[in-house]
């Protein structure tokens, strides 16, 4: 069998199309004269291009008006933009307490969002009824018909291989294999992609965040369990079950222990100072409510306490980040997720320490995505999928 494809006219076809909605999606009102200088087609074959592309719903013809004042001669040039409306792609971030939801036009900009809290006890029919209604308020804030939709992107806590099925060897990853992709395919006709939510949140990253333009970068998930996220050469990094990433192994490593995050330990150490006798601002925040970002507000104001647990968790993120370049030697790593903006003042022990534990320190930033970050990375899925099979995306559904 040939190494190679044949230049047939309907490959070529799908290439010039391909070219030119790239072009269109990065620009605003072109006309067929940019549009040449950017893709290298001939005018006829740009002109055809964008009459079928227009014709599909892909892009629309804007009306051509003469410059004012000018003595342009005969018909002004026509101009074509994206039609960012053409469609709708939805990213949901599945937790395991909540669901949330992010809809976004074809340029990527964000039109509505909507998240809701999961039952205690409703199993995989409860969870999905959860995730359904979440999408469909998204969908209403955002003005689009369920129809729209063109992909979606849905991040698990969970290993996803290459096929999209979930890795349910652990009790806890099995709460995420609950047929989703069937769920949402049978009842509203969307095409739905499975990934892990540390996959997506360094692909939110790259997109959004500190990590544009970087190609070896490793995201770590860090609220209240860890995570992590690899992108090698510019490449999301699976795995043979698309478990790389995962950090089950710090249980292993010296100061670390376990896979509980910045949340979770900084609401448990604070509990253990307050059981004793130690004088601290934090002995003022309302029991029951005590969050990571009290501890760092606390840190900052000088309290003894809350520095202690700040210093300890730079300590112990020092020692994953250590391990995770050494292993993986990336330029960067970001912390990641809803504490990662208020993590920001543990990141000069941070970087102090990485010496201690890698000979090939990375930059480490945190994450100005919050936790929007899997959401966010979702949707660039989403978008990439659609961008990649615009010729088979039916407008007209």
């Amino acid at each position: 069998m040939p190494d190679w494809i044949p230049a047939t006219p309907g490959l070529l076809r799908r290439v010039s199309a391909g070219a030119v909605l790239e072009f269109m999606r990065a620009s605003h009102a072109v006309t067929v004269t940019e549009v040449m200088a950017a893709t290298g087609l001939t005018r006829a074959t740009g002109i055809a291009v964008c009459e079928d592309l227009m014709e599909r719903g892909w892009i629309r013809e804007l009306e051509s008006h003469k410059a004012a004042g000018t003595a342009q001669k005969g018909r002004p040039a026509r101009r074509f933009e994206l039609n960012e409306r053409a469609g709708v792609v939805l990213g949901l971030d599945i937790g395991y307490a909540k669901a949330s939801v992010e809809v976004s036009d074809l340029r990527g900009t964000t039109i509505g969002r909507a998240s809701r809290p999961f039952a205690a006890s409703g199993g995989a029919a409860g969870r999905l009824a959860v995730i359904e209604d979440v999408a469909l308020a998204a969908l209403g804030e955002a003005g689009a018909d369920p129809k729209e939709v063109l992909a979606v992107c849905a991040g698990v806590a969970a290993p996803v291989d290459r096929h999209g099925n979930v890795l349910a060897t652990q009790e806890f990853w099995g709460l995420f294999d609950i047929g989703l992709r069937t769920a949402l395919h049978d009842r509203h006709g969307w095409i739905v992609l499975l990934e892990n939510d540390a996959n997506l949140a360094a692909l939110g990253e790259r997109w959004r965040g500190t990590a544009a333009g970087v190609d070896d970068v490793v995201v770590i998930l860090a609220s209240e369990r860890l995570g992590s996220g690899v992108v090698e050469g510019g490449r999301l990094v699976h795995g043979s079950r698309g478990s790389a990433g995962e950090l089950a192994y710090l249980e292993l490593v010296e100061g670390v222990g376990d896979t509980f995050g910045i949340a979770h330990l900084a609401r448990a150490w604070a509990a253990e100072a307050l059981a004793g006798d130690a004088a601290t601002a934090l002995r003022d925040i309302p029991a029951g409510s005590m969050a990571a970002e009290d501890v760092f507000a606390a840190a900052a104001a000088g309290d003894a306490v809350a520095r202690s647990i700040r210093g300890r968790l730079a300590d112990r993120m020092a020692r994953i980040i250590g391990t995770v370049a050494t292993m993986l030697n990336p330029e960067l790593v970001v912390i990641g997720g809803g504490v990662a903006r208020s993590a920001g003042p543990m990141l000069p022990d941070i970087r102090s320490r990485l010496t201690e534990f890698t000979a090939t320190p990375p930059r480490v930033e945190a994450s100005p995505l919050g936790d929007a970050i899997v959401a966010a990375g979702a949707v660039r899925r989403a978008l990439d999928y659609v961008e990649a099979n615009s010729l088979d995306v039916d407008l007209n559904r």
